[in-house]
């Protein structure tokens, strides 16, 4: 917790006023009883009742400036630990977005929410106690053991006593749960992996009917949180009938003893009465104390987490300035390029290949064969494991990522839009795109008929992922998205593979037509889609296989040839 003190630095004013003010709190607290005393000795003893009102207004004024420092204080908690945990929380999904896909990989998307939302909150929440107890609780306890020797050392001994056993207590309960804290937080993102997935895969999981099974692993993993929890709180419940037998059992050895003093002489009634108050005082103490050491336990925990993915440095590193490019030098080139994801081997091997500026590439295979990984090494989602990959004879590690992918329209195989309207879906490549611009991507994407056929047309709202249209509407509003954007290089990730075949060809076709100057690379298990590229390159099990046209590649290649028979008729496979 201590490396994250950086984001309290702007509240060093909340930090002294809240604590000073607390502090004073506990000052007036510990006079109290010593009033209170001074009442029954004096006031009550002598039947004197304006010395009562006298004292009991003087307890009425120390309440309210109580009440006025406590409110201070807690104000000064909420301005502290809500500001703390607006600049963590801002400041982890800046460092969040400069992950490359390896780290999004690594950590996990499910972990990272968690991340952000709960085990923020545990820091919040310690911040607010570190201002508004942790001076306070240690401070009452000082201060009543103090306050209980100025009226007898002797008694004053079952204090200290008192005192050491329940911290001995605390001591031995809280080094036993610490462990299961970090547990639980661990425990707490497989809960929220399996939400994630349940809920984003519900279609899915219906269609198999597969709700029980889920329901069972959910259940398990909800078991072992709740069993680990459980634990804690059977650990954590023995804390207050501990202490509290602790306690009591102090108080009635100062009532036993004190007995003994008043009827000597050497006590009064009033004091006894004070000891038992400063007793209790410490009892109450020592339980916030407790609860402190969980509330920070927990917050430990939660702040290694958090200092985890602040140590997480990007795999893909940006460099700020361009080296200059070679318009001679082919506008793609691939030179002995292999990828590897982490803990695994490697999903691209020695592939080698160019591309002209303005041509159409096809890129097929079979599952696995590592078509998106190329595609994805292009604007830098990953870095190649050897080999180069250039743009226009500059190496993409030597661009900025703002320069990079300002070349580079990416369709991806899932469709993802986003809450908004359609118009600003469309805007996200280029803000201040006009009308027309929309509009003729989405006639190009094959998106123009279904979109002017809403009441509100491009003000159409979507929900969150545009899960109110169809699949195919969503992957051409993907396309169109790209397209507005005017972008170099398009990529088309298996974007079209929720399109029927005629509209998949009206696509190709408007692609053809419209954009001559822009290089595409489509990325399809489908023949139909790739046929008529200028270059299809064919991908098996990470490797170049072949390099060519549609009818070149059916000749002399052999898996090519095998995907066209299993998807067209021989006499269907010829370009006309």
């Amino acid at each position: 917790m201590f490396r994250l003190r950086r984001f309290l630095k702007n509240y060093k004013i909340q930090l002294t006023i809240g604590p000073l003010c607390k502090l004073i709190e506990a000052i007036f607290e510990l006079f109290i009883p010593l009033i209170t005393a001074d009442i029954i000795d004096n006031g009550v003893k002598n039947n004197d009742v304006n010395y009562v009102l006298q004292k009991g207004g003087l307890m009425i004024l120390l309440g309210v400036l109580g009440l006025c420092s406590a409110l201070v204080c807690q104000k000064s908690a909420s301005i502290a630990s809500q500001g703390f945990g607006t600049k963590v929380r801002n400041e982890m999904f800046r460092h969040i977005n400069t992950f490359s896909h390896s780290e999004l990989d690594k950590i996990g998307i499910p972990s990272l929410i968690t991340r952000m939302t709960n085990d923020v909150n545990q820091l919040q929440l310690a911040v607010a106690m570190l201002i508004r107890l942790v001076i306070r609780a240690p401070f009452l306890v000082v201060g009543a053991l103090i306050m209980a020797m100025t009226i007898d050392i002797k008694l004053s001994l079952i204090f200290f006593a008192a005192a050491l056993l329940i911290g001995l207590v605390l001591f031995i309960i809280m080094n036993r749960s610490v462990p299961f804290f970090k547990k639980i937080q661990s425990r707490l993102d497989k809960v929220s992996l399996i939400s994630r997935e349940n809920l984003s895969g519900n279609r899915v999981i219906r269609a198999f009917s597969r709700q029980q099974n889920e329901e069972e692993r959910f259940d398990e993993k909800n078991d072992e949180l709740a069993h680990t929890s459980v634990t804690v709180g059977r650990l954590s419940a023995l804390l207050n009938p501990v202490t509290y037998i602790i306690a009591q059992a102090a108080i009635i050895a100062i009532v036993w003893f004190g007995s003994v003093f008043v009827s000597e002489g050497t006590l009064m009634q009033g004091q006894i009465i004070a000891l038992v108050n400063y007793m209790t005082q410490i009892l109450l103490a020592m339980i916030v104390v407790s609860n402190l050491v969980v509330i920070f336990t927990k917050a430990s925990a939660s702040a290694s987490r958090v200092n985890e993915v602040f140590d997480t440095k990007p795999s893909v590193t940006e460099n700020e300035n361009t080296a200059k490019e070679n318009t001679n030098a082919p506008f793609i080139e691939f030179r002995k390029v292999s990828f590897g994801y982490e803990n695994s081997g490697y999903a691209l091997k020695d592939i080698s290949f160019t591309v002209k500026k303005g041509s159409t590439i096809g890129i097929i295979g079979g599952t696995g064969s590592g078509k998106s990984s190329l595609v994805n090494l292009i604007p830098r989602f990953y870095d190649v494991s050897e080999g180069e990959l250039l743009i226009n004879g500059v190496n993409v590690k030597d661009y900025s990522f703002k320069n990079l992918r300002e070349k580079i329209g990416i369709v991806p195989q899932k469709a993802e839009l986003f809450s908004g309207t359609i118009k600003d879906n469309m805007k996200w490549g280029k803000k201040n795109a006009t009308d027309k611009e929309i509009e003729k991507a989405l006639k190009i994407s094959q998106s123009y008929e279904f979109v002017y056929n809403f009441p509100e047309k491009t003000n159409k709202m979507l929900s969150a992922g545009g899960k109110n249209l169809s699949g195919g509407q969503r992957q051409r509003l993907t396309i169109a998205r790209a397209l507005v954007a005017e972008p170099e290089i398009l990529i088309l990730d298996d974007s079209a593979s929720a399109l029927d075949f005629a509209t998949d060809a009206a696509l190709r076709r408007a692609l053809n037509e419209e954009t001559k100057n822009m290089t595409v690379i489509m990325v399809s298990q489908r023949v139909g889609t790739v046929r008529y590229a200028d270059k299809i390159l064919v991908l098996d099990n990470g490797e170049i296989a072949g390099i060519g046209t549609h009818n070149e590649l059916f000749d002399n290649c052999s898996i090519y040839r095998e995907i066209c028979l299993s998807q067209l008729k021989e006499e269907e496979v010829r370009n006309r």
